[in-house]
């Protein structure tokens, strides 16, 4: 860990290295010099040399090490690479408050495969507790436009994940909400380091308040699908590996102070002023020379370098006596339990205590059996389901982080309030598939700022609960969006409109214009355009060509079809959809688990045939309207495919951060990223049981089709496994995907 700027843009009251008992950092210069940088590399790899290491770690921290500007950092790392990467790989890091974060520095991150961990303590009220700046000013939007760039697919190779400091006087659905909401890769839990004479906290009257409030996260994480990597939850399961905070594992990590001083792990700068010293520095002493330092190595004898208390502990192997700063008391050191002990205890016992959810269908998959399950060509009823609830999770997280922006408090406390009283026209409404990509819009700092989504959202769900309610929504373009029921066009409506909610229907009041709206399809009032559904055999499927925010797939989308034109769509895509319980049941039982809506393409005579999903809009698919059945069917497959294994990545990381790997595969002309190609052999595998089937039937040109996609998708698992670019969890998936492919291939013959 180099500490390459000794300063910090905040002023975090919780921060160990200015608050806390060790003041070592007045003495320290600014900022790391360049020749300290220099000296630093050649030691880290002169011992990656003389150890044969395989890799090193190198995490950039503070103080704030954005402080050093582009250049400088810059600067750090070209010395860094100049010196280590003839000798072994550098695995580079770096931990950040965020602020000072730009597209400049994210560029320069991204190309020098730097990954970044943000930290960021949850929703505005528990991040701006503690994380402010020095004039007490919030830093919560700043950190969450910079997490915001991260997540910008340009930028999204560098983004490591969320660093949160656990306070429980803030609610834990809450953070945990406005975490999920950034779609980290992982977040770190950590609790404020205290120690036996400066203990944490503990308000209210339960002996445990850290094990119950991180318990209330784990439930609800374990209840979502697990929808993000939480270390701390899975560093505490059996087997799970241990971290510095738990665990066995000997400690691995040394810190380079801004002026060369060698010191043990940071966090011991709670204990005591100079708790982390060597006496050491890069200028006389190599990396081995410091590992000797008894304090270092006391942290690699396991259970042996811990207090007589721990050693008897059943759960000893899981808790390892919790972060070594946290031990500290005078008089006898180290030599004691964790100040945390009876939370850490708790906490190991909730964790163990509840391994799956309470609340998923009876017949629902455990979470980790969830890969092994889609690897078949098409994932159960069970599957599918969990993957609809944990895209509905994540919506209501978005929902939430919203809340910060709205700027109607009745439409937010109209929307809690029908979540209680009809939670299922709630849930109808979030699981429109746009509603998801309007929080997403709205949220995005880098693009055009999106209506405040919250009020049509409660007019929606009040509409069809029937719950009376007046709420002022937003007009975009003298129109306002109602999801799921429609869209109302009216002129003169100004930038804001009340919204009435009626028996039977809804009014509108606002600018010069007024309108009723019946619902009764009888009586259509004049710029209400509803949605139009159609029935197919796993119940209703929107046709959906009125919704601004379908505008998501790359390429355009139709404006609201003539009746006679969505109708006949809609008989083409019913029947299409019983084609494919003829041809493929098990795809269309996943097709009954969460497809909604059909987003109509605009027809294009080059490429008549053309369909896409997005990431954001679980639920739906967009297609050219095409009168053939057959060939529709073959386009719903496919399209399902692409919004299953999306939903599935929310959940696992596939394919290793960073890549720069392009593959060549034989359905495309350019070379594919490991993701795209990923993507295309779990739609191909679809495509190839659909025309195997009919084959089976037809022969002939059924078959021809079925061997140009058993080839190609071989080929592309292939060139997947063989280019080394998927996590254990990818490579188990894919090489299970060529079983169900070959299994395919037997079953055809």
């Amino acid at each position: 860990m180099l500490k390459v700027h000794s300063r910090c843009d905040l002023s975090c009251d919780h921060c160990y290295v200015y608050q806390h008992a060790d003041q070592t950092w007045l003495g320290r210069p600014v900022r790391m010099a360049t020749a300290t940088v220099r000296v630093a590399a050649r030691r880290i790899a002169e011992h990656a040399r003389e150890h044969a290491l395989p890799v090193v770690h190198v995490v950039l921290h503070g103080g704030e090490p954005l402080l050093l500007g582009a250049a400088g950092l810059r600067d750090v790392l070209a010395e860094l690479r100049a010196a280590i990467t003839p000798w072994t790989r550098l695995d580079l890091r770096m931990q950040t408050n965020g602020v000072l974060l730009d597209d400049e520095l994210c560029r320069l991150l991204v190309d020098e495969d730097v990954r970044v961990g943000v930290s960021f303590d949850g929703d505005r009220a528990a991040n701006d507790r503690h994380r402010v700046f020095a004039h007490g000013g919030s830093s919560h939007d700043h950190v969450r436009r910079a997490l915001a760039l991260l997540r910008r697919p340009e930028h999204r190779a560098s983004y490591a994940g969320i660093l949160c400091t656990v306070d429980v006087r803030n609610d834990p659905d809450r953070v945990y909400e406005a975490l999920l909401a950034e779609s980290p890769p992982r977040v770190d839990l950590l609790l404020p380091h205290a120690t036996w004479d400066n203990p944490p906290p503990r308000p209210g009257p339960g002996p445990t308040p850290y094990a119950d409030w991180l318990g209330r996260v784990h439930r609800r994480w374990v209840d979502e699908g697990r929808p993000m990597s939480i270390r701390l939850f899975e560093a505490l399961r059996p087997g799970g590996g241990g971290t510095e905070a738990f665990g066995l594992a000997p400690a691995d990590v040394l810190v380079i102070e801004a002026d060369g001083s060698w010191e043990q792990v940071d966090s011991l700068k709670t204990a005591y002023h100079g708790a982390a010293g060597t006496g050491f520095d890069v200028f006389g002493q190599s990396v081995d020379e410091a590992a000797r330092h008894p304090g270092v190595a006391v942290r690699q004898e396991g259970v042996a370098g811990l207090c007589a208390t721990c050693r008897a502990c059943p759960v000893v192997d899981r808790c390892g006596g919790g972060l070594y700063a946290h031990r500290w008391r005078t008089g006898s050191g180290f030599d004691n339990p964790s100040v945390y002990c009876a939370d850490l205890l708790r906490l190991i016992d909730s964790v163990d205590a509840y391994p799956r959810s309470v609340r998923q269908p009876p017949d629902a998959a455990p979470a980790d059996d969830l890969l092994d399950d889609l690897a078949t060509g098409h994932g159960s009823t069970a599957t599918l389901a969990l993957l609809a609830a944990t895209q509905l999770s994540i919506t209501r997280a978005l929902l939430v982080a919203c809340e910060d922006r709205a700027g109607s408090p009745a439409a937010w406390e109209l929307l809690v309030h029908l979540d209680q009283v009809a939670p299922e026209a709630v849930r109808a409404v979030l699981e429109h598939p746009f509603v998801r990509q309007w929080l997403v819009r709205r949220l995005d700092s880098s693009a055009r700022p999106a209506v405040d989504p919250l009020p049509a959202l409660a007019v929606a769900a009040a509409i069809r609960a029937g719950v009376p309610a007046a709420v002022h929504v937003p007009v975009r373009a003298d129109a306002i969006t109602l999801p799921t029921l429609g869209r109302l066009v009216l002129p003169g409506l100004g930038e804001s409109a009340e919204v009435t909610v009626l028996r039977g229907g809804f009014r509108v009041r606002g600018g010069t214009a007024e309108r009723t709206v019946l619902l009764d399809p009888v009586e259509l009032s004049a710029g209400w355009r509803p949605t139009r559904d159609v029935s197919v055999p796993g119940g209703w499927l929107l046709i959906e060509d009125g919704d601004p925010y379908r505008d998501c797939y790359g390429q355009p989308v139709a404006p609201r079809l003539a009746d006679p034109v969505a109708r006949a769509l809609g008989r083409t895509v019913a029947e299409a959809w019983r084609v494919v319980q003829r041809d493929v049941p098990a795809h269309a039982a996943a097709l009954d688990g969460g497809l909604r809506a059909v987003v109509p393409l605009t027809p294009d005579p080059v490429r008549p045939l053309r369909s896409a999903t997005a990431r954001h809009a679980f639920g739906a698919v967009a297609v050219t309207p095409h009168p053939d059945p057959e060939t529709m069917a073959v386009l719903l497959v496919h399209e399902w495919q692409h919004a299953k294994l999306g939903a599935a990545l929310d959940l696992y990381d596939l394919v290793e951060p960073g890549q720069g790997t392009r593959i060549r595969v034989p359905w495309r002309p350019d070379p594919r990223p490991p993701e795209g190609v990923l993507q295309g052999v779990y739609a191909h595998l679809a495509v190839t049981q659909v025309w195997q089937s009919r084959a089976a039937s037809t022969g002939g040109d059924a078959s021809a089709h079925a061997d140009r996609y058993l080839s190609w998708t071989r080929d592309g698992v292939d060139a997947l496994l063989a280019s080394r670019s998927l996590t254990a969890a990818g490579e188990r998936f894919v090489g299970q995907l060529r079983h169900a492919l070959e299994e395919t291939r037997v079953g055809s013959r």
